[in-house]
């Protein structure tokens, strides 16, 4: 029997990373907002690894930060290891990763959404959404009850029609072992959403005291600790350790000698999984050639001697997964809490949305995280915050908030998903940002703070300290650019003693800092006149100097970009109707509906040829 439960503004299905940021910022934005989540237990929890950031994933983390979202507080409240990655190479490419208490994680930002003003949390499966004149209505829960919405956001992760696989045995699962949400993806079926099967998984959990930890190598945190958020002042905390060891050909020959007893490689298992994220039996086939694969141990709390082991992801059966694990040095002896799983689930095309991540079809409803395709924390809070916000604009009757890609890691992950589609689990990673010396982790509050401002997530207190930060960096940079010093004894003695030449007439500071040899720090010693700044300002103006000239060069990339991207194209244009384009460039404009001429440039099928056509086309508009 079903009844009338209230009305409300936003409707979050699911608490995971991606309805966690969706939930806050509609909250925060003022809307009347519900998040549901088939298990309270399951709010904002790790399935897979116990860390947050990494390699291009620290940059989405810091991008969430910058635009007014909830992970990097989170992380920071709740780390037991931090560490740069990256710090051999250039600023581009640094990033963040923590090792997070997994259970503190989850009750933190559990208490978090508990707290926030006009948001509510419920418990409940969400079996029915009701659409008219193709626009969200309502949504019902399992037990009959029926809320009036005027926008959804489905952030389901991997809970539709979610199945898991350990050899032979399979069941009906979300992420360890919570119910599936079953009867959602019909609901979207009904609705005129098309749904794909994708596949993802996770390694054991091992009992610490079973491990012999002597004969791994120990993988340590910076001792320097460097918060995710930009208004965290991170104080040192006693980090725990990883730990690294090995496959061998003892682990290659236990799988390959039992691949057939593999779901993934006896066909059980249809939906496709993650290329960048593989499972051990995998990178065995794929990498034959490859002796050994790096495995790391890692805690998953300061109150469990649960160890997740990374890089060990399998479907195979039990018996042959502890087999396996104890040809690794150290697990000999290990003794299994958790079994690994793979486990497939429904997701829809994200070629299907806006770029505001809307349905393209359907007014008011939303789409974030891994039910979008994609796969990662980091890349479902970034698309859940957006949602969130686009959702909150649609209502207030505000244009949507999109991020291009010479913007932020966001606009990237977006655009590729959106404009390309995908057909296997999408990872984020530096290589697909062309413009990433410009994106870099450590600027993206210069990028993205005022565009939190001005969407209402950023408080005026915390912009009004960003823009005196950003004048800091502004005014040092000048100070450095105008600061001649003279090429005097004291000056060279310094320059010898950090492996760089003589002056032998009056040099800028700044000319001197592009010097690969010399830091903002070391110059310190010739710099008599230094103001006393925070280590934030202090490395942007380094960065910002020493590589003025490759971002000169980007900017440059940049504007070209934009240029093709301000060539809007009508939205209800038939490219049926355009003379002169190919076959597959009209059904993919007619599918993609681009908003721009950049946009369309990017869509596979879509050539040069086709391009210069529509430009025409524009043109003779005009």
């Amino acid at each position: 029997m079903s009844y009338f439960a209230g009305d409300y503004d936003v409707a979050v299905i699911g608490a995971g990373h991606a309805g966690c940021e969706a939930g806050l910022a509609a909250a925060r934005l003022g809307m009347k907002t519900l998040i549901f989540s088939i298990s309270l237990e399951a709010v904002a929890n790790m399935p897979c690894n116990p860390h947050i950031g990494g390699s291009s994933k620290g940059h989405l983390v810091r991008e969430i930060d910058a635009l007014g979202g909830e992970m990097a507080k989170n992380i920071d409240k709740t780390m037991i290891q931090i560490k740069m990655l990256n710090t051999s190479k250039g600023p581009a490419v640094h990033s963040l990763r923590a090792q997070a208490d997994r259970k503190r994680y989850q009750m933190e930002m559990k208490h978090t959404l508990e707290k926030q003003d006009n948001l509510s949390l419920k418990q409940a499966e969400i079996v029915d959404i009701k659409i008219e004149n193709n626009m969200v209505k309502s949504i019902e829960t399992s037990v009959g009850a029926i809320y009036n919405v005027k926008a959804i956001i489905v952030a389901t992760g991997t809970y539709l029609k979610g199945k898991v696989f350990i050899g032979d045995f399979t069941q009906e699962s979300g992420p360890d072992g919570v119910f599936p949400a079953n009867k959602l993806s019909e609901a979207l079926k009904r609705a005129g959403v098309n749904l794909v099967r994708f596949k993802t998984g996770t390694p054991a959990r091992i009992n610490k005291k079973s491990i012999d930890f002597s004969k791994m190598e120990v993988q340590k945190g910076d001792v320097d600790i460097i918060p995710f958020s930009f208004e965290d002042k991170m104080k040192n905390f006693d980090q725990v350790d990883c730990y690294l060891t090995y496959t061998n050909a003892e682990t290659h020959k236990i799988i390959r000698e039992n691949l057939h007893r593999s779901p993934l490689y006896a066909g059980v298992i249809e939906g496709t999984g993650p290329r960048y994220c593989p499972s051990i039996e995998d990178k065995v086939v794929r990498f034959a050639d490859k002796e050994r694969h790096q495995v790391f141990v890692e805690p998953i709390g300061i109150d469990t001697d649960e160890m997740y082991i990374q890089g060990m992801s399998s479907s195979l059966p039990e018996d042959v997964q502890i087999a396996m694990y104890r040809t690794l040095p150290g697990l000999e002896h290990c003794e299994f809490t958790r079994p690994a799983y793979a486990i497939e689930y429904d997701c829809i095309d994200p070629a299907d949305l806006k770029l505001s991540l809307e349905y393209k079809k359907i007014s008011g409803l939303f789409f974030a995280g891994q039910t979008n395709g994609t796969s990662g924390y980091e890349e479902a809070a970034c698309q859940g915050l957006i949602a969130g916000i686009n959702a909150s604009q649609k209502i207030k009757g505000k244009e949507p908030l999109i991020l291009d890609r010479t913007e932020a890691y966001i606009g990237v992950l977006i655009d590729d998903i959106v404009t390309k589609g995908t057909n296997e689990p999408y990872r984020m990673m530096t290589s697909r940002a062309e413009y990433r010396l410009l994106l870099r982790q450590d600027n993206a509050d210069l990028r993205l703070t005022e565009k939190g401002h001005e969407v209402g997530l950023i408080s005026d207190e915390r912009y009004e300290k960003f823009i005196k930060k950003r004048e800091r960096i502004e005014e040092e940079k000048d100070r450095l650019q105008n600061t001649i010093i003279k090429p005097s004894e004291e000056v060279n003695e310094f320059l010898k003693s950090v492996g760089t030449s003589e002056i032998s007439t009056g040099t800028r500071l700044s000319e001197l800092l592009k010097r690969a040899e010399i830091t903002y720090a070391s110059l310190e010693a010739i710099d008599k006149n230094r103001p006393d700044l925070p280590e934030q300002v202090k490395e942007e103006v380094e960065i910002q100097i020493k590589y003025e000239g490759y971002i000169k060069m980007q900017e440059a990339q940049v504007e070209k970009f934009k240029k093709m991207e301000r060539k809007l194209l009508p939205e209800d244009i038939d490219y049926n109707n355009v003379k002169g384009i190919s076959l597959e460039a009209r059904q993919k404009l007619n599918k993609h509906k681009p908003h721009s001429i950049g946009q369309a440039s990017r869509i596979s099928g879509v050539s040069p040829a086709d391009i210069s056509v529509l430009l025409v086309c524009l043109q003779t508009k005009k």
